[in-house]
């Protein structure tokens, strides 16, 4: 029976080999939910940084002295389409 020790060798590698995927799969879903989080985290960040940057923009249009001569601010994104040629 020469064929034995090869046998259970084989048989004892897919073994191993089996444990080391199930850990591996195991990881990679716990690398998975964290990357999620992470992402998540860093999206909403970016989405508020978005809101700040919007909202400044729209506070340094309403404080600028051409747009305080005519009585009311003007906000860009919505005064977009009503822009007028002020030019001499």
């Amino acid at each position: 029976m020469p064929y034995l020790p090869s046998l259970a060798l084989i048989v004892l590698g897919v073994v191993v080999l089996a444990l080391i995927a199930v850990r591996v799969l195991r990881s990679l879903r716990r690398f998975r939910a964290a990357s999620t989080l992470v992402g998540d985290r860093v999206g909403d960040g970016v989405g508020l940084l978005r809101a700040r940057y919007a909202a400044l923009g729209v506070a340094v249009a309403e404080r600028r002295p051409d747009h305080a001569r005519e009585g009311k601010p003007r906000v860009p994104s919505v005064d977009r389409g009503r822009q007028e040629d002020n030019r001499a």
